[in-house]
């Protein structure tokens, strides 16, 4: 029997996996990077053992520094989580050879299935060789890992190469294998899973499947249980495959068999020989503790004969600290406030953490049960728009909006769901009232000259920047012997921290909440972050025409080859690749003509608006006459 398990991961999975153990009366052991010595998941275990040092490689990728740990803190057990080395069959070993119980799958079922390329032959698959045009478009892939780290869509056979030198390099920083391979890339399919788990014992279940088709940049964002709309014969195929690939591999303990559904058929994409981030929502739909059961397979327990039965649906959403309308690009900052009442959530963060750059950017994981999707589509959606989440820019509202969208709510959607809808998801949208409301909760209680003005002046003013657009408000209110008034609405009620409004004969309600500079007003129709600004503008500093800032803080990973000061370069031509929260993003040229200034160094740490380069943009040729 395990007495004591320590978690070779951190944040939301390493809080999950102590959840369990806190209810099977397991001692639970944290380790943690500098970049984490105050992270949630430190706090919540039983004892927490230090990794020297910020960057992944040096701390959670260090898997003889995990083991010592183990081993320091008197564990018996090592729950590698997801990511990371979870998928690593050194570490694996590692651990056993160490006298450790090893939560996991066997060593020779990670090295079976870890490497893409090689669970490709073992299920009769080849990934492509020499590519042309004909073969386009494709996919490039990294061999290990997963969470979209190392992959590439290639429409143009010009731009193979550079995908691929990109691919390798990614991959190669995330998981220390630079293997990639080329697949085809089948446009306009669903992305379809289902779950494992096997025992010892020769039992294998098939815990129905998922749909986790809602991706960007092949990141999941939305997941569900069951995948809706599949015939019951393919069903019958994705699970006969998935046990296949368990049997071939003598599998144990929870996995996950990932499919591409297209045309009506399966298309075998990979084997993930792990925990995965959705598996609440199969919690959810069979009523069972997937960590558990990996514990009690890992003892040596054998698994019931048959699944419980499935019951009603589940919907995941995934909240990131990222803001969509500026591409996705990560964000840091204090996480001042976070609730979504209603539904399960699975987080790393608490009120008043901080999220840094070293790490992923989701904040939680939503997650709604209901007895038809339609119900638990709905419930998500309302738990989301009705959420708290004071802090960094998040996904939040495209979440919602998805969650509501047509193509969603009727089970249509398919892997270029963003692609097609990206722009008009992530538009922002602030309440046009809440830099009013913020703008009386704040003079609740004062005027310019004590009290109430029985001869109209000019009136009171106060500017806002709406966080999600950046566009400035000034508005404009007044004191009254009636109270606080401002122009086009009728103001019913003026706390610090709640304001009444009627709008048009619409009686609507305005929680109002600070945090120094930063405000955010929220209603039932969502929240909309401002920044209190100065009454006169301040002056903005100068930049150089050209000028390439950061445009979130990282790491920068690589530069372009050959590129130095002097040289000429091309419009959207790449020169800066940036690593922030465990994906790369690329700086291009914005015009062509000469670097005339290049400041970035692999290795160099930046901050958001930190210059980069310069590149000054070539004379337009005179036109002859």
């Amino acid at each position: 029997m395990i007495a004591s398990l320590l978690v070779a991961n951190r944040g939301e999975i390493a809080c999950r996996v102590f959840r369990t153990c806190r209810e099977l009366g397991i001692a639970t052991v944290a380790v943690y990077s500098d970049a984490d010595a105050d992270a949630l998941h430190v706090r919540e275990a039983d004892t927490a053992v230090r990794l020297p040092g910020s960057a992944p490689g040096e701390t959670y990728l260090r898997g003889d520094l995990v083991v010592k740990a183990a081993q320091a803190a008197g564990a018996d057990a090592v729950h590698p989580g997801y990511g990371f080395l979870s998928e690593n069959a050194g570490f694996a070993r590692a651990v056993q050879d160490a006298g450790l119980t090893w939560i996991g799958p066997p060593p020779e079922a990670i090295e079976a299935m870890a490497s893409k390329t090689r669970a490709k032959e073992l299920m009769g698959l080849a990934p492509l060789g020499e590519i042309t045009e004909a073969d386009l478009p494709v996919l490039v892939k990294a061999a290990a890992g997963g969470g979209g780290r190392g992959m590439r869509v290639v429409r143009e056979l010009a731009d193979l190469a550079g995908e691929l030198a990109a691919a390798r390099a990614e991959a190669a920083s995330a998981f220390g294998d630079g293997e990639v391979f080329v697949e085809p890339y089948l446009e306009g399919g669903r992305h379809v899973e289902v779950q494992l788990m096997a025992d010892a014992h020769g039992t294998v279940w098939t815990l129905g499947t998922r749909d986790c088709t809602l991706q960007r940049r092949h990141q999941k964002v939305i997941e569900e249980s069951p995948a809706p709309g599949l015939a019951p014969g393919l069903v019958a195929e994705l699970h006969a495959q998935a046990v296949r690939a368990a049997r071939v591999t003598a599998y144990r303990g929870a996995g996950t068999v990932e499919f591409l559904v297209a045309d009506g058929r399966a298309h075998f994409l990979e084997m993930n020989t792990r925990l995965q981030v959705e598996h609440p929502v199969t919690e959810a739909v069979f009523g069972v503790d997937l960590v558990a059961l990996q514990i009690r397979v890992a003892e040596g327990h054998a698994l019931d004969e048959e699944p419980p039965p499935a019951r009603g649906h589940a919907v995941e959403a995934r909240l990131y600290a990222e803001d969509p309308a500026a591409g996705w690009a990560p964000q840091t900052g204090t996480l001042h406030r976070l609730d979504v009442p209603g539904v399960r959530l699975d987080t790393g963060y608490t009120d008043g953490d901080t999220i840094g750059v070293h790490y992923d950017p989701m904040l939680a994981k939503a997650v709604a049960h209901a007895p038809t999707r339609a119900e638990a589509v709905r419930k998500l959606a309302g738990a989301l728009e009705r959420a708290t989440v004071h802090g960094p820019v998040t996904n939040r509202d495209l979440l919602v909006r998805s969650l509501r969208h047509p193509e969603f709510t009727g089970a249509r959607m398919d892997t270029g769901f963003y692609d097609r809808h990206a722009a008009a998801l992530a538009a922002a949208a602030p309440d046009p009232h809440a830099p009013l409301a913020a703008a009386l909760a704040d003079a609740h209680g004062r005027s310019r000259f004590g009290g109430w003005r029985n001869l109209r002046s000019q009136p009171h003013r106060k500017r806002y920047r709406t966080e999600a657009d950046g566009a400035e408000h000034e508005v404009r209110y007044d004191h009254t012997r009636g109270g606080l008034t401002a122009e086009g609405v009728r103001v019913l009620t003026v706390t610090p921290t709640a304001v009444e409004l009627e709008v048009a004969g619409v009686r609507r309600q305005f929680t109002v909440t600070r945090y120094g500079e930063r405000v955010h007003v929220t209603t039932a129709r969502g929240d909309t972050a401002l920044t209190a600004l100065p009454l006169l503008p301040e002056p903005t500093a100068r930049r150089a025409p050209g000028s390439l800032l950061a445009p979130m803080p990282g790491t920068v990973v690589r530069v372009a080859e050959g590129l130095a000061e002097g040289a000429a370069v091309t419009a959207g031509q790449p020169l800066v690749w940036l690593e922030a929260m465990k994906m790369e993003h690329c700086v291009c040229a914005p015009a062509s003509g000469t670097l005339t200034a290049l400041h970035a160094a692999p290795g160099r740490q930046v901050e958001v608006g930190a210059l980069l380069a310069v590149v000054q943009a070539a004379a337009e040729p005179e036109e002859s006459v």
